[in-house]
């Protein structure tokens, strides 16, 4: 089953087209790596998705619902975590967590307990009660990926979710990630520029430009480009014309 399906997605700002027929999907249990460099059109692609732009063309599916005609119901199934931080830095941790439960129609007592499942699980329990400012790039990172898994969503969308973080921060956090995917069968759509974040496993969908140049097992991504290696099948993929 699909978690995520996108078919024809386009998107425009004025006359400047940004996303042109992006069709992909991610499979439950799946991890899906939305490749591409800066200005690829990745974050545009995540913010309709999420439903925080409207698309002037194709749609968006997670599971059964449809984002343009029932969001609230799509939008109930996923966990986002955005490339900018939304913490409220004023709030302590669990604050903030408990906050989104509450959001979400969570009682007191199952969010108090979800808060310290997920910190705990996260490896930083021990900052619940600390404000989210007094916390490191790497632990409030973490606090916002245990924010949006409070509702026990099914699908989990992060958009350059390593951004800032010093490598064993970015390994952690992708270790995980990937626990989710076999442990909870979550699907996950992960953006960002950086090929030492694929797997051989992964799936892969590599944007340019706004248009899907390639998507497949990311083991596959040489062997299809005819080259020696992924970065190499990258560059070609993503060069400027």
């Amino acid at each position: 089953m699909n978690a995520l399906s996108v078919e024809n997605l386009g998107h425009s700002f004025g006359n400047r087209r940004v996303l042109d027929g992006v069709s992909f999907s991610v499979a439950q249990g799946r991890m899906c790596i939305l490749l591409g460099r800066n200005g690829a059109g990745k974050t545009t692609l995540f913010s309709l998705i999420t439903g925080l732009y409207h698309a002037r063309s194709g749609s968006v599916h997670v599971f059964d619902q449809a984002m343009d005609v029932n969001p609230s119901a799509a939008l109930a199934q996923m966990g986002v975590v955005f490339q900018l931080p939304t913490l409220d830095l004023d709030l302590t941790a669990g604050e903030n967590l408990r906050y989104h439960a509450a959001l979400h129609g969570l009682s007191q007592a199952l969010s108090k307990e979800r808060s310290i499942h997920e910190l705990g699980r996260l490896d930083v329990l021990d900052r619940i009660d600390d404000p989210a400012r007094a916390l490191s790039g790497g632990q409030r990172r973490r606090v916002e990926i245990a924010r949006a898994l409070m509702h026990s969503p099914r699908l989990l969308l992060l958009d350059e979710p390593t951004t800032g973080l010093d490598v064993p921060g970015r390994r952690a956090l992708e270790r995980h990630v990937r626990e989710l995917c076999r442990q909870r069968g979550i699907a996950v759509l992960w953006t960002t520029h950086f090929l030492e974040e694929l797997t051989a496993d992964d799936d892969v969908v590599v944007l340019h430009r706004g248009t899907m140049r390639w998507a497949g097992r990311a083991d596959r991504l040489a062997t299809d480009l005819g080259v020696a290696s992924t970065g190499e099948a990258f560059a070609s993929l993503t060069e400027s014309e």
